[in-house]
């Protein structure tokens, strides 16, 4: 039996909505991991000066850390030193617990290697403080403090 076509033609157009609906998920597949693949690349930061922070009522606790990697702590003016990893942890916790917004800042020398200042870091860290600052010299002053 052949069979008798009644208005209908055969369509010969290929459709492409499938094909868009594949390349926009494969857009966004790309749109989100390239920005993970280019957090590797090494970059040259510019050496400008930076604003200095606002003075608040009460001093910050400072963590200073020397050439010979020994670690001091100023909390209220006074500086204790060189002391170890479980007395910055009580003292940070006191100093956090008066007042948990209390500023942190880290003073390292420039000849301390860079696994020095992230444990210091680490140290503070486990004590509960989850903003720090880092201490450094303006653009063009003497060093010497």
């Amino acid at each position: 039996m052949a069979q008798i076509s009644r208005g209908r033609r055969l369509m010969g157009e290929i459709n492409v909505v499938p094909y868009i609906d594949v390349m926009l998920v494969l857009l966004i597949i790309f749109m989100i991991t390239t920005p993970l693949l280019t957090q590797g690349v090494k970059v040259d930061l510019p050496h400008v000066s930076a604003r200095s922070l606002p003075t608040g009522k009460v001093t910050p606790v400072v963590l200073s850390v020397n050439r010979q990697g020994e670690m001091y702590l100023t909390v209220g003016g006074s500086t204790e030193g060189p002391v170890g990893a479980q007395t910055i942890h009580a003292h940070i916790t006191a100093a956090l617990a008066a007042d948990p917004n209390r500023a942190v800042m880290i003073k390292a020398d420039t000849a301390v290697p860079y696994g020095t200042v992230m444990r210091a870091m680490v140290i503070l860290q486990d004590a509960g403080v989850h903003k720090m600052d880092f201490i450094s010299q303006p653009k063009g002053a003497r060093s010497g403090s």
